[in-house]
């Protein structure tokens, strides 16, 4: 039997800085994978200086969209629906005050597109955001509260009737950064290299991680490459020399060759050590 996927993102980027390598793993694999960008990002700066130039900016939401269209092709997403909202910025920002924000938009509304979305595609797992208190970016939070409503809104016939059978996901995941992942990267490169792009996120790790969570590794040797090939095509948001790519990939497969997922949702239980977001069905 074909499995399923539906990742659920806030904006451009997200789908490659998030899972991806995961994604592509499963679609190789013969997974359908199918993608939703809430936002066309118009509000995110151009982080790459080789792209800080007038007909970039000028044209952003056009350029961020051609960039999402190709990191999709590389991981595998068969389909991309973007809904169209507004990114709606960080808050206090001019952007998070615009009444197209999608954070202002009626939540009913956004759900019923996503619940139309997920009875149409029918997708076994579901990727979703956590609570997002490391980086608490108004859409993100919003993906969060929308997707932890979604399990019950698309499996309830009585909701959004009109907008095809009722599923039921069977899993709701969000993609997160571990203190597991970030401690061995950051002391692997110390060892390596002598320094680490990690040092803020080590003095803040206290902060945002839930010892008691239920968190799904899974292997991505041989897809590291792929999933950051995506993010590259985000050419406007990434510095190909920045952050992102700072670890190598021979040592990111070498010491922490997983990508985490945390479990927001099941219908079919969890058990210490799975090792697929499939296991269990």
């Amino acid at each position: 039997m074909s499995r399923s996927l539906l990742a659920i993102h806030a904006h451009p980027d997200d789908e490659a800085s998030k899972g991806a390598a995961t994604v592509a793993r499963y679609v190789d694999e013969g997974v359908r994978a199918v993608l939703v960008t809430a936002t066309g990002g118009e509000a995110g700066d151009v982080l790459n200086p080789e792209m800080d130039r007038h007909d970039v900016i000028a044209n952003l939401t056009q350029v961020r969209a051609d960039e999402l269209a190709a990191a999709a092709e590389i991981i595998g997403f068969e389909k991309v629906t973007m809904l169209g909202y507004r990114d709606s910025g960080m808050p206090e920002s001019d952007s998070n005050g615009h009444p197209e924000a999608f954070c202002h938009q009626p939540f009913d509304d956004v759900l019923g597109k996503l619940v139309g979305i997920v009875r149409n595609e029918r997708p076994d797992v579901v990727l979703g955001y956590d609570a997002h208190e490391f980086y608490p970016h108004p859409d993100h939070l919003r993906v969060h509260e929308l997707t932890m409503a979604l399990v019950d809104a698309a499996a309830d016939g009585s909701k959004f009737p009109d907008l095809g059978a009722p599923w039921q996901i069977t899993k709701l995941y969000a993609p997160v950064f571990t203190t597991d992942r970030i401690t061995a990267l950051h002391q692997a490169m110390l060892d390596t290299a002598g320094e680490s792009p990690f040092e803020l996120w080590i003095d803040r790790m206290g902060t945002f991680e839930d010892p008691e969570r239920r968190v799904t590794k899974v292997d991505v040797t041989g897809f590291v490459e792929l999933g950051r090939e995506a993010l590259r095509a985000h050419r406007t948001q990434v510095d190909p020399a920045g952050f992102w790519f700072a670890v190598p990939t021979e040592l990111v497969e070498s010491v922490y060759p997983w990508e985490d997922f945390e479990l927001l949702y099941s219908a079919v239980g969890w058990s210490e050590g799975e090792s697929s977001l499939f296991d269990g069905m």
